[in-house]
C-alpha cells in the first residue's frame, strides 16, 4: 500500500499540499502548518497510508511543495515521481 511521509516541523503553510489533495491535507487552526488526515506520527515525521487512487494528486502536492516535506512511496518504500 502507497505511503504519504510528512515532515511536519519544517511546513511553512502555503497550502500547496491541499489545493492539490485536499482529501488528504488540511490546515492547523493552531499553528497554520499543513496536516496530514488519518496519520500516525513516528519520530520526526506523519506516515498515512492511501489508496492507488490517491497517488497522483499526492505526488502532484509532493512536487509542489516549496520545502520539499512531502513524500510519496510505493509499496517497497521508494519514492514515487510519475
Amino acid at each position: 500500500m502507497p505511503k504519504i511521509v510528512h515532515y511536519r516541523d519544517d511546513c511553512i503553510g502555503c497550502h500547496a499540499c491541499i489545493d492539490c489533495a485536499s482529501d488528504n491535507w488540511e490546515m492547523s487552526d493552531e499553528d497554520g502548518k499543513s496536516n496530514l488526515k488519518r496519520s500516525v506520527c513516528k519520530k520526526d515525521k506523519f506516515i498515512a497510508d492511501i489508496s492507488d487512487v490517491e497517488v497522483e494528486k499526492n505526488v502532484e502536492a509532493a512536487r509542489n511543495c516549496p520545502v520539499n516535506i512531502i513524500r510519496v512511496l510505493d509499496d517497497d518504500g521508494k519514492e514515487i515521481w510519475e
